[in-house]
């Protein structure tokens, strides 16, 4: 926070505003969509997805406070973001104008973006040797531009800062055991903490083990194709937690259809619609089937992977008396057969006509 308001009134504002949303993220947008299981074309966690309504929501709430007419944003005019803010200004107040330097003057790229800085002595964190775009919050760290331009370009491992390369990470595997109530995450090895404390504690577990890293080409919304690389590594031990539990309390056609509704999810949410009352109705449904997704589940760390070992619940489906191959009272193996002839009905009717039977 060091020179912030400083910075931000040498470049004209009469005010800085700085809020403390960690918690708030942690625990109404990003728990959401891990409860939902959302994930955006197979792999993106929707770091930078999930972060730009709750920041978005919080300057349409400081913009009533001091009575403001308009809200800006520094996204180009070829990405995501300026879709996520500017569809959360219009959900929560649609009577404040819109600002979007980067859409309206001559900024045609990040240099030109640089040269204007330095021009108007407004410092910024990049140079023009490295110029990777990046976005850091509590969930993640994305990178995108420069070399990672070139879908065949190999990330520079030098690029990376909340991960370890997984060949440098320790040579013996780490055990955690991660506690879920009701699909949400709520302790670490039996020690309960804050959402935001949570997350951070399992991103420095995770990042010494060189895990979360995702190398992607995905699709933009506004239509192009980008690449970009992402360092997710609490959010991908949650996500594995979460995954491996339910394997135990939910049933296969629950599973299913959460599964499908799951990838609607992560679209609205990638799309910015996150106060769209679709998104709403489905999250109510993602928390009614998780009433019963509470246990624990133990994850083995070992260079860059995270593996479950063990898994937890009180209200667990799995039923060793009847899965086991040694015994059974409940499962009579003989009942098999007729249920085979039932199910196969139909491949066996198919085959009688095509045999002229």
């Amino acid at each position: 926070m060091d020179g912030l308001e400083e910075k931000a009134k040498a470049s004209g504002a009469s005010k800085l505003v700085v809020r403390d949303l960690k918690e708030e993220f942690v625990r109404d947008y990003i728990y959401p969509c891990l409860r939902a299981g959302a994930i955006y074309e197979r792999k993106y966690l929707l770091g930078t997805s999930m972060a730009r309504p709750v920041i978005a929501k919080a300057m349409v709430d400081v913009a009533q406070e001091v009575g403001a007419d308009a809200v800006s944003h520094g996204c180009t005019g070829k990405g995501n973001d300026q879709v996520r803010f500017e569809l959360t200004f219009f959900a929560l107040n649609p009577e404040l104008n819109v600002v979007a330097p980067w859409r309206e003057w001559e900024i045609k790229g990040r240099e030109d973006a640089i040269e204007y800085a330095k021009k108007h002595n407004v410092p910024v964190p990049v140079t023009k040797k490295s110029i990777y775009s990046r976005d850091r919050n509590l969930w993640h760290l994305s990178h995108e531009g420069d070399i990672l331009e070139d879908p065949a370009h190999e990330p520079s491992e030098d690029m990376f800062m909340m991960t370890v390369d997984p060949k440098d990470a320790p040579n013996t595997p780490e055990y955690i055991k991660i506690g879920l109530v009701e699909g949400l995450p709520v302790s670490i090895n039996g020690k309960e903490l804050s959402p935001a404390s949570l997350l951070s504690e399992l991103n420095e577990i995770g990042g010494r083990h060189g895990i979360g890293r995702i190398d992607m080409v995905e699709n933009r919304l506004v239509g192009m194709k980008s690449r970009g690389v992402y360092e997710t590594p609490g959010g991908t031990l949650l996500f594995t937690a979460a995954r491996e539990l339910e394997s135990l309390t939910l049933d296969r056609e629950t599973m299913q259809v959460k599964d499908s509704l799951a990838l609607r999810y992560a679209e609205l949410v990638y799309a910015g619609r996150w106060f769209d009352p679709l998104r709403e109705a489905m999250d109510e449904f993602m928390k009614s089937i998780t009433k019963t997704t509470t246990g624990t589940v133990t994850l083995k760390l070992y260079k860059g992977s995270a593996t479950a070992v063990g898994r937890e619940s009180k209200y667990s489906l799995y039923r060793q008396d009847i899965s086991s191959f040694e015994s059974g009272q409940i499962y009579n193996q003989a009942d098999a057969a007729g249920f085979i002839r039932l199910y196969g009905l139909p491949t066996r009717v198919r085959a009688m006509l095509e045999k002229g039977l």
